[in-house]
């Protein structure tokens, strides 16, 4: 970490906004606090201002959020903070300060729920998947220390980069346990970053030991060559007859995670505890330029941001949770951070996103968290059920749906029938238990999210987060009835909008201030390993995170996302694609003289805009003896726009385009990209907010028909 450097200036008590001495900030404590209201329960209902004829401006009628200024001189109040804690960020948990990393956590739900259920996973007898059978929290912790034992046994050192190459089961996270309790730094691998992304990822965090499955260790014996730092591989869920034996020149061992715990049982080490400044984990992601990022995050960070969630949101010991949204993401990381806190049992998924809802049934959860692409289906798979149910059913779910909605509009509390006669077995999809929902990775539609309200009840909220940031920087507040937002801050951080003039968005629009999302607080993490000019781009002198997305203040201090700064954007299930990467392989398709790459966070996939290369278009035409009054014509041909689709589809082949880059309907238009129709810049680059508005019709067009064409609801 010596390539990073502290780039904030944040006082560990967050009440700075800028260096100011003492005076000034207590001059500036004491104005703000002219305006609170102290309040005894931290549960939120009604703002926590009084208005004051001084600072009108501090009102603003924001019931979630508190509006403060960022400099005392400027006068500006723009900065906004989560009114459960306007005067301080959290950085610990209230009830227990003294818990400043992961492994404090861990320690804390082991002395409080020892002999709960922790890690459960299905039992298979006999070729059939059975219940789930369970490992406690206290059993938990034995195997962490024996796994972190076995590991210094091996000789991996205090600080060294653990790699963890599988997806969700329990030895996940006794492994990360076993790094937090050994100040070891987990760093996850995953494919879907690209070909050749794990090999990057290990050399450049130089990880010393990796954990894999054996679906994931013939990939990594056939690079051993090329990664020289690795020392130890273990094998989760080999068989000792199965696990190869490697030649001594080559200086790597292989055991299985079964002997590892047995080494690690002989040879018992005090824990080597981390303090909250420490590297807790590095996560790579998708970078710009192809090769993956790795954002540092400490043991602070990530305590801070669960720290900060837990004055909104709180479970307990009775709860269950389904662990199958990635670990390798911030997002399921977060997750277990707070389940462990509270002493939840955490059941696994199969692994099979096919029999998801048969683990559902099997555990009956009561805490669900989700991802819009999942949400859409099930919200899909639902209204195609009630379709199909017959006149009568579909009328009852109507006058059931209905009536319910416009109870929750109105603040009262939905007549008990319609659960009972309508929506009980809806619920009963994800188990039937069901408290709490969350959802994240990307915006969730407003009709989804009131539909899930609707149907499952409880407590369903949206959040919006990045890895840079420990995952959570805003969530809907209880109570909320509105949707399409994501809530106020997260208490551990605060929020400005800067002006962003070239898409015409600023701080000052009316009615709602627009602007590009900046988050600073103890959330906020180091920089990107190893990368100091990509650390620069995004964290300013001032401590403040510049997210690249494009927000607006809503009414009652709630945050809602609206647009993309950087030419870069996410799909709604999660992953990213830079479009110019993209257009430039689809340039090479001998039909395409320009071409539009389209995708934002509410659909699973991307389109594109083609400007034809005429001359091609005819002569293709011609060979396939098709007549066409004119080019226009032509271009609306279900034929030619297969056919182009067909040679975009095989380019990016060749140019190795992951599944979610290629675009998955076309649309072919006559008229070039230029600077007279505002489409291109004075450096011929595609204006993409304008290229978006000009080709509106035809993006919805696209993603309609996709929708129509998708036969794959929730079963």
């Amino acid at each position: 970490m010596s390539s990073l450097k502290s780039k904030r200036a944040i006082p560990e008590n967050g009440k700075g906004f800028t260096s100011m001495d003492s005076t000034t900030a207590q001059r500036r404590l004491n104005s703000i606090h002219a305006h609170l209201v102290s309040v005894v329960d931290s549960a939120f209902s009604h703002s926590h201002l009084r208005s004051s004829p001084t600072a009108a401006e501090f009102l603003s009628e924001q019931n979630y959020s508190v509006v403060l200024p960022e400099k005392l001189q400027t006068g500006k109040w723009n900065v906004y903070r989560s009114a459960r804690s306007p005067l301080k960020l959290v950085s610990r948990f209230p009830n227990h300060p003294d818990i400043g990393t992961l492994h404090d956590n861990f320690l804390l739900a082991v002395d409080f729920f020892g002999d709960n259920n922790y890690l459960g996973t299905r039992i298979r007898v006999d070729g059939t998947v059975g219940e789930y059978k369970w490992m406690t929290y206290r059993e938990a912790a034995t195997a962490r220390t024996a796994i972190g034992c076995g590991l210094i046994h091996h000789g991996i050192l205090k600080g060294s980069c653990i790699g963890l190459y599988f997806i969700n089961r329990p030895e996940w996270i006794i492994v990360d346990h076993a790094c937090s309790a050994y100040s070891l730094i987990s760093v996850p691998l995953y494919d879907t970053l690209g070909p050749g992304a794990v090999k990057y990822i290990i050399n450049h965090a130089e990880l010393k030991a990796v954990f894999c499955v054996p679906q994931t260790l013939n990939p990594l014996l056939s690079i051993l060559s090329e990664i020289p730092s690795v020392r130890l591989i273990v094998v989760v869920g080999g068989m000792e007859n199965e696990v190869p034996s490697l030649p001594s020149s080559t200086g790597i061992q292989i055991v299985t995670y079964s002997r590892l715990l047995n080494q690690g049982r002989s040879y018992l080490q005090p824990f080597c505890q981390p303090k909250p400044d420490d590297i807790a984990t590095i996560c790579y992601t998708s970078g710009t330029t192809g090769t993956p990022k790795g954002v540092v995050l400490t043991h602070g960070n990530l305590i801070a941001n669960a720290a900060g969630f837990s004055l909104a949101v709180k479970f307990n010991p009775r709860d269950v949770y389904i662990s199958y949204l990635p670990l390798a993401h911030i997002f399921e990381r977060f997750n277990q951070i707070n389940l462990a806190h509270y002493g939840v049992a955490v059941g696994f998924y199969q692994g099979d996103n096919m029999r998801l809802m048969d683990d559902l049934a099997a555990l009956r959860p009561t805490l669900f968290c989700s991802v819009p692409r999942l949400s859409n289906r099930i919200y899909a798979g639902i209204l195609n059920a009630v379709k199909e149910s017959g006149t009568l059913k579909e009328r009852l779910f109507n006058a059931a749906y209905n009536s319910k909605k416009q109870a929750i509009m109105n603040g009262r509390s939905p007549s008990p029938i319609w659960d009972r006669l309508v929506f009980n077995k809806i619920k009963a999809r994800l188990g039937g238990r069901v408290r709490f929902m969350a959802s994240g990775a990307s915006p969730l539609s407003p009709d989804v999210m009131d539909f899930l309200k609707i149907c499952f009840g409880g407590h369903i909220i949206e959040g919006y987060g990045m890895t840079e940031t420990s995952c959570v920087i805003s969530c809907m507040d209880e109570g909320d009835i509105l949707s399409g937002h994501v809530g106020s801050p997260n208490p551990a951080c605060e929020i400005k909008l800067v002006d962003v003039p070239e898409m015409n968005y600023t701080s000052d629009d009316q009615p709602y201030p627009r602007g590009e999302i900046c988050v600073r607080g103890p959330i906020v993490f180091q920089g990107y390993y190893k990368d100091e000019m990509q650390t620069r781009e995004v964290l300013d002198e001032d401590g403040w995170l510049h997210t690249g997305d494009i927000g607006l203040w809503h009414t009652g201090g709630r945050l809602k996302i609206i647009d993309r700064k950087k030419n870069i954007f996410k799909l709604a299930q999660g992953e990213y694609i830079a479009p110019e990467k993209v257009e430039n392989v689809y340039a090479k398709c001998k039909f395409i003289a320009q071409c539009f790459i389209f995708g934002d966070s509410l659909n699973s996939s991307v389109v594109a805009i083609v400007s034809v290369d005429q001359d091609a278009l005819k002569a293709w035409a011609s060979s396939q003896g098709i007549k066409y009054k004119d080019l226009e014509q032509l271009c609306n041909d279900p034929r030619a726009r297969a056919a182009v689709q067909a040679e975009m589809d095989a380019v990016g082949r060749d140019a190795q385009l992951r599944g979610f880059e290629f675009a998955k309907s076309v649309t072919l238009v006559l008229e070039p990209f230029t600077m007279e129709n505002g489409l291109l810049t004075p450096t011929f680059k595609i204006k993409r907010a304008q290229a978006k508005a000009y080709f509106a019709k035809a993006i919805s067009d696209m993603y309609a028909e996709l929708t129509t064409s998708d036969s794959s609801p929730v079963k």
